[in-house]
């Protein structure tokens, strides 16, 4: 990390108002530094991973990049519409990013310079695993993630909690494959934002519905939590053309994590399954007091519709159960304590993807947390993700 050269569109991320009068620091080396947890990074899978590891019978449904008539290369998804594979030459910092996270020991070394103590790390290339509805195929892609991700980090588990993926439309391997993670020592597992992929259909099954009661009960047995990470439950390469970018990104990317947590508020899953805790995965956290409120007002003057009826409000069971992760969410941290979410908000750095923060999380960090109480910031950068996935906080940190 020493070495990255900031280029000029990314020098703006160097810029801070530093932490004068803060009781401790997000600086790496720090006497007084939060523990740090980044709930929310990737890998960086070998690109042949699926290809060599998985059945032959599904070896030529796997993504891909094809080359048209005319020279031109696109990206072939089985649920993904092709997209056109531009080529961007970076450099500086943006160059760096591409290349960093496929060696362990480097990738811990990044987060040794960047102030991270452990990192929740999920796939990367492997989030199109979902991307088919052809269920047992996204189940044997996610078993691939797995069991390569357990040999390359299991060796790490101080520094690496494993996102164990989990094809939830295939229920009976769910439950299977839950509890197999469990016996090899997996501390969080993650599903799709919808169980089945794609546009909205009725006669698809969802979080909110009692078919689901099976895997909820093996996930509660074996007391791991569930996230759900953006871009997992239908296509977000929705838009093309003008502004496409940050239109698929906000719209077809973000916003669809609203889904599940509905889903596991105001159903009566949180009362059936009292241990189960969930939290969505890099959607931000602006549109979390939003949503309460929203759901809130539902209940209240939907009350004759509502079905079952709940012993709390919806918010009531996301307070109680739920998280969300962010990296940089200055309207989200302006109503954090204000609407009594400080136990909730989970930081991470994305690292090494380009919308995180690293190398410059410090810079970030006193960006945006100068306003909130000592107390707060040491629950969003650390603690909370620690109660979330069940992690010990190393006893210089509790000195």
């Amino acid at each position: 990390m020493n070495h990255i050269v900031v280029n000029e569109p990314n020098k703006w991320r160097l810029e801070t108002p530093g932490s004068a009068g803060w009781q401790r620091s997000p600086r790496p080396g720090a006497a007084k530094k939060y523990f740090m947890v980044s709930a929310d990074c990737h890998a960086n899978e070998p690109a042949n991973l699926w290809a060599e590891r998985i059945d032959a019978k599904y070896r030529d449904r796997l993504p891909r990049v094809i080359t048209d008539k005319d020279g031109v290369k696109w990206r072939v998804s089985e649920g993904h519409r092709p997209d056109r594979l531009r080529i961007h030459e970076m450099e500086g910092e943006d160059d760096a990013r591409n290349k960093a996270g496929a060696d362990p020991k480097l990738r811990i070394a990044d987060h040794d310079g960047d102030g991270i103590d452990v990192e929740l790390f999920f796939p990367n290339k492997g989030l199109s695993m979902w991307a088919t509805q052809d269920a047992e195929f996204a189940q044997a892609q996610c078993r691939v993630w797995n069991d390569w991700a357990w040999e390359q980090y299991s060796a790490h588990q101080d520094r690496v909690v494993i996102a164990g993926a989990i094809a939830t439309a295939d229920l009976e391997g769910s439950i299977a494959e839950v509890q197999r993670l469990a016996k090899l020592g997996f501390r969080c597992l993650t599903l799709p934002c919808k169980p089945v992929w794609g546009h909205h259909d009725i006669d698809h099954p969802n979080y909110n519905l009692p078919h689901f009661d099976r895997l909820w009960a093996a996930i509660q047995d074996v007391n791991l939590p569930i996230t759900y990470h953006i871009s997992t439950g239908r296509d977000p390469r929705a838009s093309r053309g003008n502004g496409g970018a940050v239109i698929n990104y906000v719209t077809h990317s973000l916003s669809p994590t609203i889904e599940p947590v509905a889903n596991m508020c105001a159903s009566g899953v949180l009362e059936r399954f009292p241990k189960l805790r969930f939290a969505t995965i890099e959607a931000g956290i602006g549109w979390i007091p939003w949503l309460l409120d929203a759901m809130d007002e539902a209940y209240r003057k939907h009350h004759f519709w509502v079905r079952p009826k709940l012993q709390g409000l919806p918010s009531d069971y996301f307070k109680a159960h739920g998280y969300a992760s962010f990296q940089e969410d200055p309207a989200g941290l302006a109503l954090c304590e204000k609407h009594g979410l400080s136990k909730s908000f989970m930081w991470a750095n994305d690292y090494p993807h380009h919308e995180g923060t690293w190398p410059h999380s410090a810079e970030a960090i006193e960006r945006t947390m100068g306003h909130l109480s000592d107390a707060t910031r040491a629950d969003i950068l650390g603690l909370n993700a620690a109660r979330f996935l069940n992690l010990e906080v190393p006893a210089k940190y509790r000195a």
